[in-house]
């Protein structure tokens, strides 16, 4: 009789940490395990590090004129349909304004595209990639180099900004910042970001 209580009482406590084991196991929510998000749009530039000083060919140090660096990146977002590239100096304020100095800006530059080179012309406004580039109130419409006042002690930041977008931008040449902004409103799907600092 003392067996057949013992059994009784042990089989339930034996069903009870069998179902915790079970549970332990299970995948969280009850549903498949989930997927790991994709890695961040990350770009990158063989002239220089994040952070680090922009070498003088990029800037307005460079003779004749400054070239763009190369930037490359990986990691594109499913689903982007092109890319634009804004490069500002954050520092500036116009007449006490919340933008600050545009450098350059390309757009539509081709889904495919996982890079843009070293030196992009400055006279020309549409690439033969179908991308376009503005300087508005510069006298050519591309890059434009950094050119911070002299012997200012503070040092200045150049932010290369990459977004990537679901649609191409329905914005002609010779846009200026806030056109591309508006249009980019709603359709950014990546974002990545790279820091220079410069001063004379």
């Amino acid at each position: 009789m003392r067996s057949r209580v013992s059994l009784f009482f042990v089989a339930p406590a034996l069903m009870l940490a069998a179902g915790l084991a079970i549970a332990q196991q299970a995948p969280q929510g009850g549903g498949a395990p989930q997927t790991p998000p994709p890695p961040p749009l990350t770009m990158t530039s063989t002239a220089f590090v994040d952070g680090a000083t922009l070498p003088a060919p990029y800037t307005c140090s460079a003779k004749p004129a400054a070239l763009n660096p190369p930037l490359s990146w990986i990691n594109v977002p499913k689903g982007t349909m092109s890319f634009t590239i804004i490069t500002h100096d954050m520092e500036p304020r116009a007449r006490k304004g919340i933008e600050d100095n545009l450098h350059w800006m390309i757009w539509n530059i081709p889904a495919t595209a996982i890079s843009v080179p070293e030196g992009i012309p400055a006279a020309t406004a549409q690439l033969p990639d179908g991308s376009l580039q503005s300087q508005p109130g510069a006298p050519n419409p591309g890059y434009r180099g950094p050119c911070p006042p002299m012997n200012v002690s503070l040092i200045h930041h150049y932010v290369y900004e990459l977004f990537a977008l679901d649609q191409k931008l329905d914005v002609p040449a010779g846009a200026t910042r806030d056109d591309v902004n508006k249009a980019m409103d709603g359709h950014i799907i990546g974002h990545a970001v790279l820091v220079s600092v410069f001063h004379r």
